[in-house]
């Protein structure tokens, strides 16, 4: 039977497992590039047992970044960054995944601790924010105004999708993910709370996913055709005027159609004024993943409340989502599918680190609570 720790194949490649490290912002770069922190944040998630590895978002063009401090791939410069990033998950035995993406009118950002506001314009580390339409996210926290972007400019961003894509595949990327979620630029045209638009990217359904199949069009014409092209999608804005999940169930039926490998289902993220968004529900998004699996017979992948084993583990048993993706699972314990093998009762669970830390834990002579690792708890 298929399990957590079963391999998963995806066009040309195979994972290790069905545990991935969610992207996660993390605020660590200068000039947008990848250096010393992320080389060891995320080769120590690869050497921790994850089989599928990413960076945060990485932005396509300077200005698609969540904050001056965030990663991006719009520059030649910042391929060497990615590819020593590249090379260390993969001598750890793990895949590195890009996820490609631009923030659109959630732009121009603070650091949530530093007050996550967002910044003028005018300001120094700001920039003017852009959207389907002139709509700003809103009052208090994205007040200023948006650039609808013309549709000349829109065949530009296409075009930054396809060089970024590039520059993934020369860095050494084995899986790319195109951002359509969390109210970042292709979910704000996806959403009519955000796309107002009365041209052939606003209005129906099929005009509002344009944008996003246009975005993926350009991307597959220059990503190698064996290595997976998937897609987050914000699937629910969870708003009477947002994007309604039944919406998304065509739209991922259209990408696939468009050369989509797999579906990565999460938050809509276009307004804060949410009825029931399932923060607080365990494997939140999981019966949605199995219906999109079963409707449109597509791979799927998705987060959100998947940190506990258990649950992880039987969304994959249930045939529901073929890869789990961890976000702050993945950076509270970097060895997290290490612990979750051993709470499952997992025949080898040292097995999934490399094979000569994987030697010391196995032959451990000591104290057994002395090694470091929790016991296993009742679910072993």
């Amino acid at each position: 039977m298929t399990h957590l720790f079963s391999e998963f194949t995806l066009k040309g490649v195979t994972l290790r497992n069905r545990i991935g490290m969610s992207p996660m912002t993390m605020y660590r770069s200068t000039d947008g590039r990848l250096g010393d922190y992320h080389l060891m944040y995320l080769g120590a998630r690869a050497a921790g047992g994850f089989g599928l590895v990413f960076p945060e978002q990485i932005a396509i063009a300077p200005e698609g970044r969540t904050s001056v401090h965030c990663a991006g791939i719009y520059d030649d410069a910042q391929i060497e960054g990615h590819a020593r990033v590249t090379a260390m998950i993969k001598s750890m035995g793990g895949v590195p995944g890009i996820q490609l993406g631009h923030t659109g009118r959630s732009g121009s950002e603070e650091p949530p601790w530093a007050g996550w506001g967002q910044i003028a314009p005018d300001a120094p580390d700001g920039w003017q924010v852009v959207g389907p339409s002139d709509v700003p996210y809103g009052a208090p926290r994205r007040p200023h105004p948006v650039h609808a972007l013309t549709v000349e400019e829109i065949g530009e961003l296409h075009r930054q999708y396809a060089a970024a894509a590039v520059r993934a595949a020369e860095a050494g990327y084995e899986w790319l993910e195109l951002h359509f979620a969390h109210g970042y630029l292709g979910s704000s045209f996806f959403s009519p709370l955000a796309n107002r638009r009365d041209d052939r990217y606003g209005g129906s359904l099929e005009n509002r996913a344009r944008f996003l199949l246009e975005a993926l069009d350009a991307v597959r014409a220059v990503w190698p055709e064996h290595l997976p092209l998937t897609m987050r999608l914000g699937a629910d804005d969870f708003h009477p005027e947002g994007t309604r999940f039944e919406d998304s169930v065509v739209a991922i039926g259209w990408m696939k159609e468009h050369g989509l490998d797999l579906a990565d289902l999460s938050f809509g993220g276009n307004t804060d004024d949410m009825t029931d968004p399932l923060w607080n529900q365990p494997g939140a998004w999981v019966e949605r993943a199995g219906r999109i699996k079963r409707e449109i017979g597509i791979a799927v992948a998705t987060s959100w409340n998947l940190g506990v084993p258990q649950d992880a583990d039987a969304a994959v048993r249930a045939g529901d989502v073929d890869v789990v993706l961890l976000g702050r699972a993945a950076l509270a314990n970097p060895h997290w599918p290490v612990w979750a093998a051993r709470e499952l009762g997992h025949d080898a669970p040292f097995g999934l680190v490399p094979r000569d830390w994987a030697w010391w834990l196995e032959n451990f002579r000591g104290h057994a609570p002395s090694i470091g690792w929790p016991a296993p708890g009742a679910g072993a």
